[in-house]
């Protein structure tokens, strides 16, 4: 069997993006080319598309897991390449394309050169961007008889110099949660607007109570990010006066003790204000959570010697990024890392419709994985 050409399986893979939670043509095309690599086992779950491959070696040794996620984000393709999105309104722009072939390409070198000793898990996750695919894998229990001794993932990072290694101990990531407040008052027909129960005023007094919250100094132990992400009051139907309506924020913090003293006040705010209005009522509904990714100090020194040993330049970031991820889940259960590799100083930013992850750093992330597995204490 010829070498995988890397660049052509992440353009197929972009090509193919798939939103959270239906991955299927994308989870059909992983299988079928691990199939070509023999790993020990290959688990595939009815609760899910994730996927999980086990290269075992038959002695004893520790066990590593390598994550590498495979959703898109509902954003539209907008680059003129030849590999672009298929699906309307849906496409990599957070580049799961390009780790999870890097992901593809450790099968192949654990095919090509089988490890010595102990076990590694490729983790080929659904449902990262929705914070669903690890806690569906760890739902099936697999890893309680499995216990890997480290977990590793890495995320491609825009600004940062290309190929540069981008970690940090403790927290890598933020905890982040999302929130949906519904306010129900009543309806009337729009030329007696006085007859109606409005909930405008009271949605206003919420949104700057919460934003009032924000703490912007990541540096500062009660960093705090609060952001609005819809103020929606009435309906486009121009007969009737608003009667109901609906807040979203996302609320961040460095670790879940802090998120969950936020969360607090949230509730405890908008109890407080529509406390004052008999007539109009409340509900919130908290989806979308993303566990702080809780870097161990030996992983971290691992991913440094592997870093060293692969010649690539290492950096520790001083403060953790304030995005989500969902493979903090499983740095919560298990020793491990989560870190960066930079995509380039120039590069698009996250989620921008003009993003592509760089094939570059596709054997960089190879490499890099790889080493992992032979540069233990």
């Amino acid at each position: 069997m010829k070498n995988l050409d890397l660049t052509e399986i992440r353009h197929s893979l972009h090509r193919l993006a798939e939103p959270s939670g239906y991955e299927v043509e994308t989870h059909k095309f992983i299988v079928s080319l691990l199939n070509d690599f023999h790993p020990t086992a290959i688990h595939t779950f009815e609760n899910s598309q994730n996927i999980l491959a086990v290269f075992d070696s038959g002695q004893p040794g520790e066990t590593l897991l390598f994550r590498g996620d495979f959703d898109a984000v509902r954003v539209d393709e907008t680059m003129a390449v030849p590999y672009a999105s298929s699906t309307p309104g849906v496409a990599h722009k957070c580049g799961h394309d390009g780790h999870t072939t890097v992901l593809l390409g450790l099968a192949e070198r654990l095919h090509q050169s089988p490890i010595t000793r102990g076990r590694v898990l490729l983790f080929f996750q659904a449902a990262e961007e929705t914070g669903e695919g690890a806690g569906k894998l760890l739902e099936t229990n697999i890893l309680e008889k499995i216990r890997p001794d480290m977990v590793f993932a890495f995320h491609n990072i825009p600004g940062e110099p290309l190929g540069t290694v981008i970690c940090r101990p403790d927290s890598f990531t933020c905890s982040v949660i999302s929130c949906d407040i519904e306010l129900h008052g009543s309806t009337s027909h729009a030329s007696e607007p006085l007859k109606a129960v409005c909930p405008y005023e009271v949605a206003k007094v919420i949104t700057d109570r919460l934003l009032a919250l924000n703490r912007y100094d990541m540096r500062q132990e009660d960093f705090c990010l609060v952001t609005l992400v819809e103020f929606r009051i009435g309906e486009q139907a121009y007969g009737v006066t608003a009667g109901h309506g609906v807040l979203r924020f996302t609320l961040r913090a460095k670790d879940d003790a802090l998120l969950q003293k936020t969360k607090a006040v949230v509730q405890n705010v908008v109890a407080e204000v529509i406390s004052t209005q008999s007539r109009i009522t409340s509900r919130i509904s908290w989806k979308e959570y993303f566990a702080a990714s809780k870097n161990h100090a030996g992983a971290v020194q691992r991913l440094q010697r592997a870093a060293e040993r692969c010649g690539l330049a290492y950096k520790e970031k001083e403060v953790p990024f304030s995005w989500g991820e969902d493979f903090g889940l499983l740095t919560q259960h298990f020793d491990g890392a989560l870190f960066g590799i930079g995509s380039g100083e120039g590069h698009p930013s996250l989620h921008n419709q003009q993003f592509d992850f760089p094939d570059a750093i596709l054997p960089v992330g190879v490499a890099l994985f790889r080493e992992l597995c032979e540069c233990g204490a």
